[in-house]
């Protein structure tokens, strides 16, 4: 296990733990590392989630014993910076919406993740497969009639400037009105917010931006369970359901009280390694739905994990 520290400049002896390997390829179902932090009398979760590069509903359901808002110092807090990625093509851009987060697969193996935004009750960001048809640094945003509906003192147009709520970077996709923006409110990227549009802080979006060319393949899919191999162990990762997201701000916990099936995934992604899994392990991370990586591989006995 491979132990590092992290100091963060302009804001104190912050300090963080990083827990994990060297970073993964795609042969590796796995992405990122664990981290732990240290919370100080200053911190806030919402700060410690845009620091980190996660979503405000990820930092809580991790922490739901946590007071988001005064944490106090001297906690430790579990950030779930390690990901298993999702059952889906690798390539281009692929979201899934319970666990509020975007991953990229570049051409050359490269594999990026950013938390989201994503429509709230009512708005649902839709499933499927699309495509980045334009790109525009400094958009103007127009809303829809549906938010004109909904608030008519909007105005018609808004254009750059600290006022837009598309930020400063927008990827438009073939979906009509859907797009992959930036946001003048950080606090919202986490959470499901928007009237379907799809929000990054504005540090990511400048960076997806510049990473994605008109005509990236977009896929979103709806998997609140992933499972997947990491140096021949085998993980599951649990998410609430999409709708405990607003309940999980206010308590940190979902409602949902039925766990969500996860055996059959398990199954088919051990294939031939299902004799090595642990579960009991299973059912606790059913249960739990933390949204962290659970390794539930009992020791190798002669099986491996697929090539």
């Amino acid at each position: 296990m491979r132990f590092s520290t992290l100091k963060f400049c302009g804001i104190g002896a912050l300090t963080a733990i990083v827990l994990g390997a060297a970073a993964p390829t795609f042969a590796d179902d796995l992405i990122g590392e664990t981290t732990v932090y240290e919370t100080h009398h200053e911190d806030t979760l919402p700060d410690i989630a845009q620091r980190f590069d996660l979503g405000y509903v990820e930092i809580r359901t991790a922490n739901p014993d946590i007071d988001p808002w005064l944490p106090g110092a001297g906690h430790w807090l579990h950030l779930p910076t390690r990901h298993i990625l999702p059952l889906a093509p690798r390539r281009g851009i692929v979201i899934n919406l319970p666990e509020l987060r975007l991953y990229y697969f570049g051409p050359k193996g490269q594999v990026a993740t950013f938390p989201l935004g994503i429509g709230r009750e009512g708005k649902e960001t839709p499933l499927g497969t699309t495509k980045v048809r334009a790109k525009r640094e400094n958009p103007t945003w127009v809303p829809t009639a549906s938010e004109h509906a909904e608030n008519p003192d909007l105005p018609q147009a808004v254009g750059p400037g600290p006022d837009n709520p598309m930020g400063v970077r927008a990827l438009y996709l073939a979906w009509q009105g859907y797009a992959i923006h930036g946001t003048n409110k950080p606090y919202s990227i986490g959470r499901r917010d928007s009237h379907g549009c799809i929000r990054l802080y504005p540090e990511d979006i400048q960076r997806l931006y510049d990473m994605v060319r008109v005509g990236t393949p977009v896929t979103v899919v709806n998997q609140p369970i992933k499972a997947g191999w990491s140096n021949d162990e085998f993980y599951v990762e649990v998410h609430p359901y999409q709708s405990d997201a607003d309940t999980i701000e206010t308590g940190g916990k979902p409602e949902t009280e039925a766990a969500i099936d996860v055996d059959d995934l398990v199954v088919h992604m051990a294939g031939e390694a299902t004799g090595r899994i642990d579960w009991d392990a299973v059912e606790r991370a059913k249960r739990e739905r933390t949204g962290a990586p659970v390794r539930v591989s009992l020791p190798n006995d002669g099986y491996f994990a697929p090539q």
